[in-house]
């Protein structure tokens, strides 16, 4: 079952909100957006690009957070796509989901660049 399935079911029956009213695309860019809404999953990710991997014990040192704290946030990241992890041992070891930061990275750059083409002087 991916992600949008869920929301959507998580929608429907709990009435959040009207998913109905937004494509899957907008759902999907929220929810990774919602995501990175953390300062401490922000630190994480940049750790893991400037490391191109990362232990989480790592992280636990670098960011200063609980260990309990960093796998929750880890977790999340994971859990939307934008991370990717393989068992090493009794650790675990991230790296970067590169389809799936592409695709943010594409749909955010779509996002800001449809402002550019707008007109400047609209609200003046």
């Amino acid at each position: 079952m991916n992600i949008i399935v869920i929301l959507r079911y998580i929608d429907i029956f709990m009435g959040l909100t009207k998913t109905e009213n937004y494509t899957d695309k907008q759902i999907e860019l929220a929810q990774m957006i919602k995501v990175l809404g953390h300062p401490a999953r922000i630190a994480i990710i940049e750790s893991i690009i400037n490391t191109n991997s990362c232990i989480c014990g790592d992280l636990v040192t670098e960011i200063g957070l609980a260990q309990s704290t960093i796998s929750q946030h880890l977790k999340e990241l994971k859990s939307i796509g934008l991370i990717q992890g393989t068992i090493e041992r009794t650790s675990m070891c991230y790296c970067i989901d590169t389809n799936n930061w592409n695709k943010l990275k594409g749909e955010m750059t779509k996002l800001f660049n449809a402002v550019e083409t707008k007109n400047e002087d609209c609200c003046s």
